[in-house]
């Protein structure tokens, strides 16, 4: 039972040894972690791949060669493009890529991540470079940034996959101008918004004259309206009060005739007023009459 107990100990004791070995990439056993990509070399070429995490067995004198399969980050240098439009704009750009194919991988960058990431650098810059070239500084900047980002990174994508490269995104992070260029672009903007400006002073000029238009044409038949309203209040007060007299003349003819004339008088007569009129005058007749019977006495 002791030795049987001290087998299961040596043993156990080797595999822990092994699989020791195996994280260091020496010994028989090749342990692959999910961020990895291994090729298992013997004298220099490759004998089998593993892209799957687990553990697996490999021959004597073999080598391993380990590759990151996560996604890695690559910005690149500011360099100035040239559009359609012949501006020439600062582009700051970054590549999203990882190996998908170790072994193409390999064999196309013996020297390992620096030299592939020279050459995602080189194509997704021409891309970048080319794709520019096709569109103006106005889409660039605004109406057309996403799509141009699509072109590129489906363009380099498409060039890097023959060596093993997966290109997830390549992103334009910043656009510079030139003092030139961004001089004529502030003076565009500053141009269009005046026109901007005068096209809705204009629109509020003719509003406001539609506006006042109206208001005069309704204060005109307003006033109108009004004007009307009272001629037609003041001949019906004319009428009534013609009325009123006619009435008032037919049930005492003598009454209405004595306060017409006194009314005349009051009018005619002030204070300081002098008539020159012959004595046997109509105007003066209900004088003369008063006069008359003052003589002839009670």
């Amino acid at each position: 039972m002791r030795r049987i107990l001290l087998l299961l100990l040596v043993l156990s004791a080797g595999a822990a040894v092994l699989v020791w070995l195996g994280e260091l990439d020496f010994g028989p056993v090749v342990i692959t972690h999910e961020d990895e990509h291994k090729i298992v070399l013997f004298l220099g070429n490759p004998i089998s791949v593993r892209t799957e995490p687990g553990i697996s067995l490999r021959p004597p004198f073999s080598s391993v060669r380990v590759f990151d399969s996560r996604f890695q980050y690559l910005n690149s240098d500011p360099q100035p493009m040239q559009t359609r439009d012949a501006e020439q704009p600062v582009i700051d750009h970054y590549v999203i890529w990882r190996i998908i194919d170790p072994l193409r991988f390999f064999s196309d960058f013996p020297q390992g991540m620096q030299q592939a990431a020279e050459q995602v650098d080189r194509v997704a810059r021409s891309d970048v470079r080319e794709v520019i070239g096709l569109r103006t500084m106005q889409e660039l900047v605004a109406s057309a940034r996403s799509e141009i980002m699509d072109d590129i990174t489906e363009q380099s994508s498409k060039r890097l996959r023959e060596f093993g490269i997966e290109v997830r995104d390549v992103r334009i992070n910043g656009v510079e101008l030139p003092e030139r260029t961004e001089e004529n672009v502030f003076a565009r903007m500053r141009s269009e918004r005046e026109r901007v400006a005068r096209k809705y002073r204009a629109e509020g000029d003719e509003e406001g004259r539609r506006i006042r238009a109206e208001a005069d044409r309704d204060a005109r038949i307003t006033v109108a309206e009004s004007r009307k309203q009272a001629e037609i209040l003041r001949g019906e007060g004319d009428a009534e009060s013609a009325r009123i007299y006619a009435d008032a003349h037919e049930a005492a003819p003598e009454f209405y005739g004595f306060v017409r004339r006194l009314e005349a008088y009051r009018a005619t007569i002030g204070a300081n007023t002098t008539l020159v009129l012959p004595p046997d005058n109509d105007f003066f007749e209900l004088l003369s009459g008063f006069e008359a019977r003052d003589e002839e006495g009670p």
